[in-house]
């Protein structure tokens, strides 16, 4: 913690505060979210179909408006769409605690989800603006805050249901909302560098994303990296199937030893991992050690135990999803802080929120549509009696795409373009 704390100081003080912001995002958050389902169909009687509709409305709606929060901060400024979406998040979490009806629900499941969109991409661009040569420190201190959230918010929010869900909502209500006037009076208003020649209006707008969507070593390295976020995404879907399978009914402890070793493996490894890294590797080949890494989690659930095996093959196979978490998120920990400096350098430092709000709605796609693919392997794996199928499959996503990452990296797509330098356009060989 030490070594946190002296990293941390070492940065500007607004870099610091959206640190800290970042861990009060995700206690909030995640102290509520896991927790709506259950409320949705057991507290308010929903229909299944109802549930799924709710949370897959917020989904839809913050990724899917992602790129346009990214588009509005870099047009408007940074600080203002950090400071909207907490307090968006704020009303939606205090709408949740009363709505008694599914209209009601979906307006509040769709605020939550557009105010991720908006604070998101904003900051993480601010941060990029402050950090400057430093971004791969700054981003690696940045994710030990936003895995500690994730780790405490859930612990949160169990103890706060003991007494009801809308206590629940009223706490991560109350923690967006402090986060939003902490901001307003201590964040520094920073937004990017005026350019006389970029259009005003929705013309500009279509403008702006032209350049993104026509930044070819954007483009390819978005496609390499879509896996990676559908890979990191199985704790919440293959893990707890396999959970399930394992444990039966005890799978919900399991689970949460599972979310909890994730997170404390990028609590405590991150900076390490990190320092470990940039002494060994160039970013792309970091990158590509991580993406193998999370592929390779998946051979840890190759040997998975069939159904209601019980007593040793259940702990060996609870054994395997806790190994299979560990290494998604060494994996994950390893690439973020050079994937979040590689689409700045990309970028060529213009447009910076608009790049990370296309590249987060491009993993959103990703993430949507293979989670389709997955639950078809199990299916299938289910009526052809071969269980490894999945894992075999999702070992081979992760190689494939750190395959793709170094071979974008060998041909020279990965060259990365000076500070200053045009979106779109590499650095001189």
């Amino acid at each position: 913690m030490r070594g946190l704390r002296e990293r941390v100081r070492s940065f500007e003080p607004g870099i610091q505060l959206l640190m800290v912001n970042q861990f009060g995002i995700n206690l909030g958050f995640y102290m509520l979210m896991p927790y709506l389902a259950d409320h949705l169909a057991h507290g308010l009687g929903l229909a299944a179909w109802a549930v799924g509709l709710v949370l897959g409305v917020r989904n839809l709606s913050q990724q899917g408006m992602f790129w346009l929060g990214g588009t509005l901060a870099d047009r408007i400024g940074y600080k203002p769409m950090i400071l909207a979406g907490c307090a968006l998040r704020t009303g939606a979490f205090v709408l949740l605690a009363f709505a008694g009806n599914l209209p009601a629900l979906i307006v509040a499941s769709a605020a939550t989800g557009l105010a991720g969109a908006l604070f998101n991409p904003a900051v993480r661009a601010c941060i990029a603006e402050g950090a400057k040569e430093r971004r791969v420190e700054a981003f690696a201190a940045f994710n030990v805050f936003y895995q500690a959230g994730i780790l405490l918010g859930p612990l949160a929010g169990l103890a706060l249901l003991a007494l009801d869900f809308r206590v629940v909502c009223a706490a991560s209500a109350t923690v967006f909302g402090v986060l939003a006037v902490v901001q307003a009076r201590a964040l520094p208003a920073r937004r990017p560098a005026p350019d006389p020649e970029r259009a005003g209006g929705w013309r500009g707008v279509a403008t702006d994303w032209r350049t993104v969507v026509g930044n070819r070593p954007f483009v390819l390295f978005s496609a390499a990296m879509a896996g990676s976020y559908l890979l990191a995404f199985q704790t919440y879907l293959a893990l707890p199937l396999q959970a399930r399978t394992v444990l039966g009914d005890g799978n919900g402890a399991a689970m949460g030893v599972v979310f909890a070793v994730s997170a404390l493996v990028a609590v405590v490894g991150q900076l390490r991992l990190t320092d470990w890294a940039r002494k060994r590797f160039d970013p792309a080949r970091a990158i590509a050690l991580g993406l193998a890494v999370m592929g390779a989690a998946f051979l840890a659930l190759l040997p998975g135990p069939h159904q209601g095996a019980g007593g040793w093959p259940a702990a060996l196979g609870l054994m395997g999803l806790v190994v299979c978490a560990a290494l998604l998120a060494t994996g994950s920990a390893l690439l973020y802080p050079f994937e979040m400096d590689t689409l700045v350098r990309l970028s060529g430092e213009r447009l910076v929120a608009t790049y990370y709000g296309a590249y987060s709605t491009v993993a959103g796609v990703a993430v949507a549509a293979g989670n389709l693919g997955v639950g078809a392997l199990f299916d299938l794996a289910a009526r052809a009696h071969v269980p490894w199928l999945p894992w075999a499959a999702l070992f081979a996503l992760g190689v494939a795409c750190a395959g793709a990452l170094a071979g974008l990296h060998r041909t020279g797509h990965l060259r990365l373009a000076p500070a200053g330098a045009p979106a779109g356009e590499p650095a001189a060989a």
